[in-house]
């Protein structure tokens, strides 16, 4: 075992792990930031997606040894219940969760998206979201709340 200091949402934690661990594993078991979702280990669903010193990463694929001082953020960095950020509000107010086990993962590919392309067009965000699997088939919905998030951040001023 290995202490490694991890700055997720800002704040800096030590974990012991061994260097193979899962990032994702570090964020539920360790931090207990239960956002991020296991779906299929593979890298191919999208459920574990964190921003990883600002790009989205599958964390069950990314071992908590090559994170080093790269920031990450989590669906826990973006907001809270009482107090959802703009991209949260939009899920919210378009429905675009069904059983939500997908959308810690595709508020964190969105997030990547607006930060990057403040004003995309349908087709960036297509190809964008397209890593994120969604089970439910709510994608339309997860389509207009990111377009709904980039006009609300557009009208206040914010990229």
């Amino acid at each position: 075992m290995t202490t490694y200091r991890l700055q997720v949402n800002g704040k800096v934690h030590a974990v012991d792990q061994d260097a193979d661990t899962p990032l994702l594993y570090v964020l539920r078991n360790d931090l207990e930031l239960n956002g991020a979702k296991f779906g299929c280990g593979l890298g191919q669903c999208g459920s574990c997606t964190v921003l990883l010193d600002g790009k989205p990463a599958m964390s069950c694929m990314v071992p908590v040894s090559v994170v080093g001082q790269r920031p990450v953020r989590t669906v826990e960095g973006l907001g809270n219940a009482t107090t959802p950020g703009v991209l949260q509000q939009a899920f919210i107010d378009e429905q675009a969760a069904q059983c939500g086990y997908c959308i810690a993962g595709m508020l964190m590919q969105a997030t990547a998206l607006l930060e990057r392309t403040p004003a995309p067009t349908d087709a960036q965000i297509r190809a964008h979201m397209s890593p994120n699997l969604c089970r439910c088939g709510t994608h339309m919905r997860i389509l207009r709340a990111v377009r709904r998030a980039a006009n609300t951040l557009a009208a206040k001023g914010k990229p």
